[in-house]
C-alpha cells in the first residue's frame, strides 16, 4: 500500500523493485518550495496510485499513474520517457493523458449536459488500446471525488453527474464492483446530499440493531453449512446507500423493505458448492418469489458470476444472500482488471500465458469497450442520430498479435493491410477473419481478428481502384495503391526512355556525353526527365542532334522539328499536318483533345515539337501576343485507323448496375475505356470515362447511346 498522509511521503510498497521504480518516478515530480497547488495534484496523485495499489497493478501501471499526473512544464517529452521508463509506460502514459481530455471543462457540452461526442470518442479510443489506461482513469476519478467535498457546491454537482453518467457505467460493464459502488455513492453523495445524509443517518440509527441481527442469522447458517459438509465462509455484505436508494425508488418501498439493508454473502471452494449452499439456505428458510437470480449459468453482460437469492429470514425479516466461488469473488471486485494484471512474478519464475489466451482476452475486453458504447449512449438520453455520429462511422479491429486499430466503417483487409504498414498492403493477397477466408473486398466489423495473408513480390491490383468493386474505403489505401502504380510507370518510362535514348547517342557516336549536360541543353532539370520524355514522344532525334552540336544551332530560328517514321507515335503524327507536311512531330493537347475532323492549329514549342489544339482552344486564344508568331496552320491529313483520348461525361441518376449498363454501351461499339472515374451525392451519380475513339462522329454516336441508357440525364464530350 502507497503512503498519502503528506504531499511528500515516499511510496511504500510489497515490492522492492516496484519501490524502486516509483521513487524514481516521483523524482520527476518538483522537490522544493511546491506551491499548495502542486502539493495538491501530488496527493491525488500518490491517492491514486495507492487505489491502483490495493487492486493490484503492475508497476507500469503505477508509474504511468504518477507520470501522467504530472504538470504541463514539467513533463518529460515521450522519447524521454521510453529511454527513462520503456515503451509500456510511456504509452499508458500517453492513453491517460488522451483520457484527461474529458475531465470537466474538456470540450464543449452536449445538448443534453454530457461530455461531447468527440471526447467520448477520444476516450474510446484511448481505452482500446490498454486496459490499464482506463483502470488509471477511473482510479483518478475515484480520488477526485473522495476529495469532492472540498470543492464548490457547482463544481462538486458537475463532477458529481459526470461521475454518475460515464464513469460509474464505465466500472459496470468492467465488472469492477469495488470502484462503481464508491464512485455511485460519492456521486449521490455530491447530487443529493441532504437525501443522502438523510438515509445515512436512516441506516446508521438502526445499525446496532441490524448488525446484531446479521451476527445471529450468520453463525445459524454457518452451522448449517458445516453440517452439510460445505467449506464456506460466510459474511455480512456492505451496504452500498446509492444502491439501496435506487431500490427504493424503483419499488416504491420504505428503507425497511429493501432487502439489500440485510445481506449475507457465502464463498465456497468450486461452482457445484454454490448450488449445495442454495439448497441449504433454502432448506433453512422460505425463498421469497421471483427474488431468485443464477448469475453463474447466464453470467452478466460484464462476466459477473454469482446466485442472488431473497428469503424470510428469522422474525419474518428479508434476507438477501449472494453465494460464489473465491474466483467469482475476487473477479467481481476487481472485474476485467483481475484478468488483465500484469503478474511481475509470473515473469520472476519464467511463467507466461499463451498468445492465445491473450488474444482471447483481448478480444473480450474490447467486445466490454463496444458494449459499454451502447450502455452509455442510452443512459445519456442521447438520440439514436448523435448515437450513430459517434458509434456508427468506426469500427474496431485486432491484429493477431492482440493490438487494437480503429478503421472507418466499411474499411476492408485491404485497408487493415495499408494501415499496419504499406509494403503489407502492396504485398496482401488474402486475409483471415477470426480464422475464415474472406474475400479482400470483405467490410470488417468491430471486435474481429484479421490476419493477411500476403506474397514476397508483386504488387497491387488496378482492380483495387475501382470504386464499385468495393476493394479500398480509407483515403490512406487509395492513395498507395495510386502513388504504387504511378511509380511503376514513371519507372518503366525511365527505363524505354533511357533504352531510347541510348540507341540515338551511339547513332551519333556520342556515348561519352555527359547527360545532366545533356538535359541542360534540352532545357530539361535532369537527365531522368529526358528519358520520360523521350519516352513519351516528347524529344525527337533532330533534337538530340540538335543538343549534341549546340554551336551550330545558337542562331538557328525555332523550326517544327522532324520525327524519322519509325518514331512517329501512330494515329497521331501520320494523321496531321503542319504546313502541308506530315513529317513533322506532333502531339495532340491534352487540354482540349481535338477530333478529326475538326478544324485545328498548331503551337510551335521548345523541346517537344508541335501541339496540335483545336481552333476553338481557350488556351490558344489566350496566348500572348509575342507568342501568336509561333502559331501554325494545320489540318487532318489522309486518316489511318487511329485512335483518339477523349473524355466522357455521364450525368446520371444513381442506381445498382448503372455502371454495368453504361460500360455495355462502350463494349457493344468497341470503345476502349482508358480509366474511369465516379462520384456519388445524394442519389445523383457522375461519372467521367476517358476513352478511346476514330472520329467525332464515331463519339456523338456513343454519346447518344449512353443518353439512352436507363436513368441517364446526359452524356456527352468533356470541354
Amino acid at each position: 500500500m502507497i503512503s498519502t498522509a503528506n504531499a511528500t511521503a515516499a511510496p511504500a510498497t510489497g515490492n522492492p523493485d516496484a519501490l524502486r521504480e516509483i521513487e524514481r518516478a516521483l523524482t520527476l515530480w518538483p522537490q522544493e518550495n511546491p506551491s499548495p497547488a502542486l502539493q495538491q495534484q501530488r496527493r491525488h496523485a500518490l491517492a491514486t496510485v495507492d487505489i491502483l495499489a490495493t487492486l493490484q497493478f503492475d508497476t507500469e501501471t503505477l508509474n504511468a499513474a504518477l507520470l501522467a499526473a504530472l504538470p504541463a512544464a514539467h513533463r518529460p517529452d515521450e522519447q524521454k520517457l521510453r529511454e527513462s521508463f520503456g515503451a509500456g509506460v510511456a504509452a499508458l502514459v500517453q492513453g491517460a493523458r488522451r483520457i484527461s481530455q474529458i475531465e470537466p471543462g474538456a470540450g464543449e457540452p452536449h445538448a443534453h449536459g454530457h461530455l461531447s461526442l468527440e471526447n467520448l470518442r477520444k476516450m474510446l479510443l484511448a481505452i482500446a488500446q490498454d486496459v490499464r489506461v482506463v483502470v488509471i482513469a477511473l482510479a483518478q476519478r475515484t480520488a477526485l471525488m473522495r476529495e469532492s467535498f472540498q470543492l464548490p457546491a457547482p463544481e462538486r454537482h458537475r463532477i458529481g453527474q459526470q461521475t454518475l453518467d460515464l464513469f460509474a457505467p464505465l466500472a459496470n460493464r468492467l465488472g469492477m464492483w469495488q470502484l462503481k459502488w464508491e464512485l455511485e455513492d460519492l456521486a449521490f453523495r455530491c447530487l443529493e446530499p441532504e437525501l443522502y445524509r438523510s438515509l445515512a443517518q436512516e441506516l446508521d440509527e438502526k445499525r446496532v440493531e441490524r448488525e446484531a441481527y446479521i451476527a445471529r442469522v450468520m453463525s445459524q447458517l454457518q452451522q448449517e453449512l458445516d453440517a452439510a459438509g460445505l467449506h464456506a465462509e460466510v459474511s455480512g455484505r456492505p451496504k452500498h446507500i446509492f444502491s439501496i436508494h435506487q431500490k427504493m425508488q424503483r419499488k416504491g418501498v420504505g428503507l425497511a423493505d429493501v432487502y439489500d439493508v440485510r445481506a449475507l454473502r457465502i464463498m465456497v471452494p468450486e461452482v457445484k458448492d454454490c448450488y449445495t449452499a442454495l439448497g441449504v439456505v433454502h432448506n433453512l428458510w422460505q425463498p421469497i418469489p421471483q427474488e431468485f437470480d443464477d448469475y453463474i449459468s447466464q453470467p452478466k453482460g460484464n462476466s459477473y458470476r454469482s446466485l442472488h437469492t431473497a428469503v424470510h429470514g428469522p422474525d419474518g425479516k428479508a434476507l438477501e444472500v449472494q453465494i460464489r466461488t473465491h474466483e467469482m469473488h475476487r473477479a467481481a471486485e476487481l472485474g476485467i482488471a483481475a484478468h488483465w494484471r500484469y503478474k511481475e512474478g509470473a515473469h520472476a519464475e519464467g511463467k507466461s500465458s499463451s498468445r492465445s489466451s491473450k488474444l482471447d482476452e483481448q478480444i473480450a475486453w474490447l467486445r466490454q469497450v463496444l458494449n459499454f458504447q451502447t450502455d452509455f449512449a442510452r443512459r445519456a438520453g442521447w438520440s439514436e442520430q448523435a448515437t450513430a455520429e459517434l458509434f456508427d462511422d468506426t469500427v474496431f479491429v485486432l491484429t493477431p498479435q492482440g493490438k487494437v486499430l480503429d478503421l472507418p466503417k466499411g474499411a476492408t483487409p485491404v485497408d487493415f493491410a495499408y494501415e499496419l504498414h504499406t509494403d503489407l498492403g502492396h504485398h496482401c493477397r488474402g486475409a483471415k477473419v477470426d480464422g475464415h477466408i474472406v474475400p479482400l473486398n470483405y467490410q470488417l466489423q468491430n471486435a474481429q481478428r484479421v490476419e493477411i495473408i500476403s506474397v514476397k513480390q508483386g504488387g497491387p491490383s488496378r482492380d483495387w481502384l475501382v470504386p464499385a468493386l468495393g476493394y479500398l474505403h480509407t483515403h490512406r489505401a487509395l492513395a498507395k495503391v495510386r502513388q504504387w502504380f504511378k511509380q511503376q510507370e514513371h519507372d518503366e518510362q525511365i527505363v524505354h526512355g533511357r533504352s531510347l535514348l541510348d540507341k540515338e547517342l551511339q547513332r551519333a557516336g556520342a556515348t561519352g556525353i555527359n547527360l545532366d549536360a545533356l538535359a541542360t541543353r534540352l532545357e530539361y532539370a535532369k537527365a531522368e526527365d529526358v528519358f520520360i520524355a523521350m519516352a513519351r514522344g516528347e524529344v525527337s532525334s533532330r533534337q538530340i542532334q540538335t543538343a549534341l552540336a549546340p554551336d551550330s544551332a545558337k542562331t538557328a530560328p525555332p523550326t517544327p522539328p522532324t520525327v524519322p517514321a519509325e518514331t512517329r507515335r501512330p494515329g497521331a503524327n501520320s494523321a496531321i499536318l503542319v504546313l502541308g507536311v506530315n513529317n513533322i512531330a506532333t502531339q495532340i493537347a491534352k487540354c482540349c483533345k481535338p477530333l478529326p475532323p475538326e478544324p485545328i492549329v498548331g503551337f510551335v514549342t521548345r523541346g517537344r515539337g508541335v501541339i496540335v489544339h483545336r481552333a476553338g482552344c481557350g488556351n490558344v486564344k489566350g496566348l500572348r501576343a509575342e507568342q501568336t508568331e509561333r502559331i501554325m496552320a494545320a489540318e487532318w491529313g489522309k486518316l489511318t485507323q487511329g485512335r483518339f483520348a477523349v473524355e466522357i461525361v455521364v450525368e446520371a441518376t444513381d442506381r445498382q448496375g448503372l455502371l454495368r449498363d453504361v460500360s455495355d454501351v462502350f463494349t457493344r461499339d468497341k470503345v476502349n475505356v482508358l480509366a474511369a472515374r465516379t462520384a456519388t451525392r445524394a442519389e445523383h451519380a457522375r461519372m467521367i470515362f476517358s476513352v478511346e475513339v476514330a472520329d467525332a462522329s464515331q463519339l456523338q454516336h456513343v454519346c447518344a447511346l449512353l443518353r439512352e441508357v436507363n436513368g441517364v440525364q446526359s452524356a456527352g464530350r468533356k470541354l
